[in-house]
């Protein structure tokens, strides 16, 4: 097998990688390939990380909250990998417990931006709704839709990290203006202008939000940000459900305060079957995939960094995107 070096005694371990999550058996059969032969991995859902946690030395953690009360049950656990998002992680507690704690940030970024844009042109193209015409056998002459070229819109991303920029060179590509705002006053770029939050808002034909979610993002988009918005304008959200308060987005589709939304993230995920957002004309859903490019729940390039960085661990080295630091 694998082996680990235990820093607290000195003893040699296993590689046992946890990974929580709801996978399907095929896409847990490409997980498990992307990392060595001798590697221990198993993938459980988050429901039966109890039964799983004290033996794991490694955690790849999705749709559980990593807190002191977990970690008082992971006996042996040296490292916390998150993929780009890592809101969901007590770092203050791992660091007590002297764990690493790493995100993948940047790894899945083009992907991401590719997934933007595509939503984005799907959307003023019509393609969901045209294909489902067409496949439906629908009358061709009698169809009634709205569309728009990208080309002379204004994009706005929220967030210019990886990500927002990746988007901003992508739209310029489809001759979009591109507006930015960024907390770090430092952000610069040739592809966007640099404006302050309520510029960004009240400009934009679409909004992206490419942020990390914390206390100070948690419902940025609310009614109150909704209402400055233009009544035509598409908001894209691929980064975290609950930057957006649910409630206060589908009432304002449902009235035409804004023109529509593009969603790959939800406050809760899965998205319940019953989500009223599952009957809006005016939304286009994916269920959490913009960062998986290579098929359901697998991106090749972020389990690579994984490997990687967990490599690192085994020979006490610090890992790459480290968001704590160990004595």
């Amino acid at each position: 097998m694998g082996q680990c070096i235990n820093e607290k005694t000195g003893a040699v371990a296993e590689v046992n990688v946890l990974i929580t999550g709801y996978f399907t058996d095929y896409s847990k059969q490409r997980v498990t390939q992307a990392f060595p032969q001798d590697w221990r991995i198993q993938i459980v859902e988050p429901e039966q990380i109890e039964l799983f946690i004290s033996e794991a030395n490694v955690l790849i953690p999705e749709h559980i909250q990593v807190n002191e009360d977990l970690l008082n049950k992971a006996h042996n656990l040296k490292f916390v990998q998150t993929g780009a998002g890592f809101d969901n992680v007590d770092i203050e507690a791992c660091t007590r417990k002297n764990i690493w704690v790493s995100n993948a940030a940047g790894v899945n970024a083009n992907a991401v931006a590719e997934h933007i844009m595509a939503l984005i042109l799907g959307y003023y193209k019509n393609i969901s709704f045209l294909d489902q015409s067409m496949k439906n056998r629908e009358d061709e002459t009698k169809l009634i839709y709205v569309g728009g070229e990208l080309a002379g819109k204004t994009i706005g991303t929220i967030g210019f990290g990886a990500i927002g920029s990746r988007v901003a060179e992508l739209a310029k590509a489809f001759r979009m203006k591109v507006l930015a705002y960024d907390t770090n006053p430092n952000r610069q770029s040739d592809d966007a202008a640099m404006v302050d939050l309520d510029t960004l808002i009240a400009e934009s034909d679409v909004i992206t939000l490419n942020i990390f979610l914390n206390e100070s993002t948690r419902h940025l988009v609310d009614k109150q940000f909704l209402a400055k918005m233009k009544n035509d304008a598409l908001l894209v959200n691929t980064a975290r459900g609950p930057i957006i308060c649910e409630e206060d987005l589908i009432e304002a589709l449902k009235n035409n305060v804004i023109g529509g939304a593009c969603l790959d993230v939800f406050t809760v995920e899965p998205l319940s079957v019953d989500s009223e957002l599952r009957a809006l004309k005016n939304v286009v859903l994916t269920p959490h995939t913009a960062g998986m490019p290579d098929g359901t729940k697998f991106h090749e390039k972020r389990y690579q960094f994984f490997v990687e960085n967990i490599q690192r661990i085994q020979r006490n080295q610090t890992p790459h995107s480290h968001l704590n630091q160990l004595s």
